[in-house]
């Protein structure tokens, strides 16, 4: 991790410290208040804060908005943003738009397949086109170079460098998972200077995924964040698992779940074992926690996790 562009998350991991972010689910609307009340409940739990692109391909507040929204409530925003919607083109110019905004973070991702947000209550938008006109790996490449030399992608200069502090996803367990590693130094080597994981539910496998990462040094090159999703119920950690591309839940875990008098109070207390868990492993810097809105119940896991307070740099 060699950026110095000064964001709190980057100074934060800079100092050894174990970073904590989190997710904001933006609005299926366009009131901003939506977005200032989640500011409120979230205030000073973690040291930068996700605000997701059309997660699971539904359409809602763009992501830029809803990081602005955050940056003006003094908050720092993680903007994240997809390749599947934006050719090259709106993708660098919604980057130096969000630069003369004051976003200073960006998590570049593929995008969940439209498909996938068409069930239950929702129609989506499963014959929307993808763009995908860039891959995510390329996507680091544009904000490196438009950090590092000030030239866009076609090589044309712009005024001034803007310089982002980069990160990138990695799904570890995803197969081939052999591949999977390989993808991880392709992003690193491409500019990412953190990672943040897709859920980790089955921590052993997740920490032979790190050690491969650890062998090849990988972990010294970028500080990767563990995605923890607070699970509400059983339902949901079967769901995951059969349906959400490298998320791999141990039986036990949906039948703890299950079987509990409490199941909130299970969800906390597995929330807060993972959490403790992977803080264990070596190469993994933080964590990246998820309530699927339901972002109201983050405080209390943050603080019985002992992570609070947050370090003041």
């Amino acid at each position: 991790m060699k950026a110095k562009i000064g964001t709190n998350l980057e100074k934060v991991l800079q100092a050894g410290h174990f970073a904590v972010t989190v997710e904001v689910g933006p609005p299926r609307g366009g009131n901003p208040e939506v977005i200032k009340k989640k500011a409120g409940i979230l205030r000073g739990i973690a040291d930068a804060y996700n605000v997701t692109d059309n997660q699971t391909a539904v359409v809602r507040m763009s992501s830029l908005a809803g990081a602005k929204i955050l940056y003006d409530e003094g908050l720092e925003p993680v903007m994240q943003m997809t390749v599947r919607d934006r050719n090259r083109l709106a993708l660098q110019s919604d980057l130096l738009g969000a630069w003369a905004l004051g976003i200073r973070n960006c998590l570049c991702l593929s995008g969940d397949h439209q498909k996938a947000g068409a069930g239950g209550k929702l129609k989506g938008h499963p014959g929307a086109k993808n763009v995908y006109d860039l891959d995510s790996v390329q996507l680091i490449s544009v904000l490196k170079g438009l950090r590092d030399e000030g030239f866009q992608l076609s090589g044309d200069s712009v005024e001034q460098p803007v310089p982002f502090f980069i990160g990138a996803a990695w799904t570890p367990l995803s197969p081939p998972e052999d591949f999977r590693v390989l993808r991880l130094a392709k992003k690193i080597e491409a500019g990412a200077d953190f990672i943040q994981t897709q859920a980790v539910f089955d921590v052993q496998r997740f920490k032979q995924a790190v050690e491969k990462a650890h062998e090849m040094g990988l972990t010294e090159k970028t500080a990767i964040l563990a995605g923890i999703i607070v699970p509400r119920s059983a339902g949901m950690l079967k769901y995951m698992n059969n349906n959400v591309p490298g998320v791999e839940v141990p039986k036990e875990l949906i039948h703890r779940l299950r079987e509990a008098k409490d199941v909130q109070d299970e969800a906390f207390k597995v929330s807060v074992e993972l959490i403790e868990s992977v803080r264990s492993i070596p190469g993994i810097k933080g964590v990246h926690l998820q309530a699927i809105e339901a972002e109201e119940i983050l405080p209390s896991i943050v603080e019985k996790a002992k992570l609070l307070p947050r370090p003041k740099i």
